[in-house]
């Protein structure tokens, strides 16, 4: 058991990772004042609607960024999201009961592994920047101790489902190579990821134009998307609408690194390829319109590296069935009150 933990924490960085959304810290009603409320119960043990909301955010304003009208797909997208995530939060408590009787025989995570886990969550989720994850935390108004918790409980259930599953069938050699070239994307290094491309920004007031409302510049937004989408220039259509630092250079930046874009908009943009017209993302600063050139991926480690989280990786797939038959017992067999 505890060889097993110390390197399941990477499996947070693949498709076992929690989504994140933010539907879960809807306002309250008029009058009242929610400070953290229930979101579950599971056997005695609450889930607050801050830790749904703090897991879910990122996801949240990605969504928010892809759909400046919102409208019945972002509602879906959001909704569907809190779900998988309270339902994986639900499970989680499920599971950490059952680990607890066995730290009674010795068995224990290293605050090493969940410092690491952290760390390579804020350099994917915050693009590497502490102040952010740290705006993030107050936002929620959780602790990083709380975080850290979270973060534990994580990857205690990674670990617990592997050890209740060690005896799937081993991995083959070209199961392994065929799992590396489909997840080592998402184990590069992504502070190191960059991107070219020709932008256009609205903003949502145009000191050049009175008349300009917020409404209206996210129709030309759209306007002027759909027709760099049926060929127009993007830089030329920069040099007259663009309203920032790159106007004059048709919008065009080169090599610049993730880092510097926000989160949200780095998510999108570098989930894109070259030729890809993507927009109008809105932050609230205004709207923009960005048309690939090229991007550049951070560096990915060898498999040799990575190959013992690449086999447990295919191990979990193959043991994915039995894993939830073995869940669905446990969930009928728990106490769950669910508030959302």
């Amino acid at each position: 058991m505890k060889s097993r933990i110390a390197w399941l924490a990477f499996l947070a960085s693949t498709a076992l990772s929690p989504a994140q959304d933010p539907a879960a810290n809807a306002a309250p009603p008029a009058g009242a004042i929610e400070v953290n409320g229930i979101a579950a119960v599971v056997n005695g043990n609450v889930i607050t609607k801050n830790k749904v909301g703090f897991m879910l955010s990122p996801v949240f304003a990605q969504l928010a960024a892809q759909f400046p009208r919102r409208g019945a797909e972002f509602e879906r997208q959001v909704l569907e999201a809190r779900e998988k995530i309270l339902q994986e939060l639900i499970d989680r408590q499920i599971i950490i009961s059952e680990f607890r009787e066995l730290e009674k025989k010795g068995a224990n995570l290293k605050p090493q592994v969940i410092e690491q886990e952290i760390d390579r969550q804020i350099r994917t989720n915050y693009n590497g920047s502490e102040e952010k994850f740290e705006e993030e935390l107050k936002r929620a108004r959780m602790t990083r101790d709380g975080y850290r918790k979270m973060t534990r409980e994580q990857l205690i259930v990674q670990a617990m489902r592997a050890e209740h599953f060690s005896d799937a069938p081993p991995p083959l050699p070209g199961e392994v190579a065929k799992e590396y070239a489909e997840m080592k994307h998402l184990l590069r290094d992504t502070t190191k990821d960059q991107i070219t491309f020709n932008k256009i920004f609205l903003p949502r007031l145009d000191d050049q134009n009175p008349l300009a409302t917020p409404e209206s510049q996210l129709e030309l937004a759209e306007k002027l998307a759909a027709e760099i989408k049926n060929g127009a220039d993007i830089a030329e259509l920069a040099k007259t609408h663009s309203r920032d630092a790159f106007a004059d250079q048709g919008g065009y930046q080169e090599n610049l690194p993730r880092t510097d874009l926000a989160p949200e908009f780095a998510s999108i943009i570098f989930a894109g390829k070259e030729g890809d017209v993507i927009g109008p993302l809105e932050d609230p600063a205004g709207f923009t319109v960005v048309k690939i050139v090229d991007i550049k991926p951070g560096p990915s480690p060898s498999l040799g590296e990575v190959r013992e989280q690449v086999e447990e990786r295919v191990r979990s797939k193959k043991s994915s069935a039995a894993y939830e038959k073995w869940m669905e017992g446990r969930r009928r067999s728990a106490v769950i009150v669910r508030k959302l």
